[in-house]
């Protein structure tokens, strides 16, 4: 880590030491890392006496693979947040935007004066707090707040150490893409009563029946250009609301980890129905030789190099026309 980083993981340490009163956000549609990150915080600071909540701003539930995971019962429904926050933390969340309805919060509490701590891994992180733990190389938001928790001096439990080994094996791709450094962090986790099995059955290896149809009708539609993403090759499909109706969201965001294991492709990319109009959300997936994100900044979105993501507007077609396009002006990770 480098001396700045560390200088503000203590800053954050001693912020959320001395809080009382703590509202933490995961951004929209939460995956395991922002929801992990925000219940494993939250549970250490419940557990040291103060008021805690946790909070995202769609869908209305958490996503019933995570639900599990909150053992305190801090998932609190937007229309029950208090009206003001002594302190707000955003989690695995780079810009206002991904707060959805929330966002209008980080604004009140800075014009209170209040402070707003902004926690994240992602490289298009737009430091929208008063204090921030922002590093693009660690591999998950998890990361970073197990090392603020160890900061605060609090030893971790089995309940703390599984919602950041669900961030962390989710977001590495189940260690594919971990560091030495994240492995030991993981170890520690593990340590601490962590159950890996358990994680990877019940956020990962767990789908209903309809999930299996569903897939069959999605994957129908997939498309592989060879010579598209600058000749890396570019595979995509779309799930449209009809098929989408027949599962949870969780089986949704899966498809895009079933597109990005093609063999030729260098990028992947699944358009899925949010709204009419049509809207769409998109997930995209590099094997490694073309900055996604760089393509998502395009529509407004973001994330990392290899995993990011944005919404669109208009038919599928023209959709993935100005995917093409952005992927075309895409940086290159590495010499091609």
């Amino acid at each position: 880590m480098t001396a700045s980083l560390v200088q503000d993981i203590e800053a954050a340490a001693a912020l959320l030491a001395e809080a009382t009163d703590v509202t933490l956000l995961g951004h929209v549609r939460p995956d395991a890392d922002a929801l992990g990150s925000a219940l494993a915080l939250g549970h250490v600071l419940h557990r040291g006496g103060a008021r805690v909540r946790v909070a995202f701003g769609e869908p209305d539930e958490a996503p019933e693979t995570l639900a599990w995971l909150d053992v305190d019962g801090l998932i609190t429904p937007v229309d029950a947040l208090p009206p003001a926050d002594s302190l707000l933390v955003a989690l695995d969340t780079p810009t206002l935007a991904r707060l959805g309805r929330l966002a209008p919060r980080v604004a009140a509490v800075r014009d209170a004066g209040a402070p707003v701590l902004v926690v994240d891994h992602h490289a298009t992180n737009a430091r929208y707090g008063t204090h921030h733990v922002v590093d693009e190389t660690a591999e998950a938001t998890a990361i970073l707040v197990t090392r603020i928790i160890e900061a605060m001096g609090v030893e971790l439990d089995a309940a703390a150490a599984r919602c950041l080994y669900a961030g962390v094996v989710t977001d590495t791709s189940g260690f594919r893409r971990a560091s030495p450094e994240t492995h030991r962090i993981a170890a520690r986790l593990l340590e601490a009563g962590a159950d890996p099995g358990e994680v990877a059955r019940r956020i990962v290896d767990d789908h209903p029946f309809a999930w299996l149809p569903m897939l069959s009708t999605v994957l129908s539609e997939a498309r592989l250009e060879p010579e598209a993403a600058q000749g890396f090759g570019f595979v995509h499909t779309v799930v449209r609301a009809a098929a989408a109706a027949t599962v949870r969201l969780e089986e949704i965001e899966s498809v895009i980890d079933v597109v990005r294991a093609t063999r030729e492709a260098g990028v992947a990319a699944v358009l899925k129905e949010a709204g009419p109009g049509p809207v769409w959300t998109v997930s995209l997936r590099s094997a490694g030789d073309i900055d996604v994100s760089a393509a998502a900044a395009e529509f407004g979105g973001g994330g990392h190099r290899m995993a990011a993501g944005c919404t669109a507007e208009g038919p599928a077609e023209e959709v993935l026309d100005r995917l093409r396009d952005a992927l075309g002006r895409a940086p290159l990770l590495r010499a091609s």
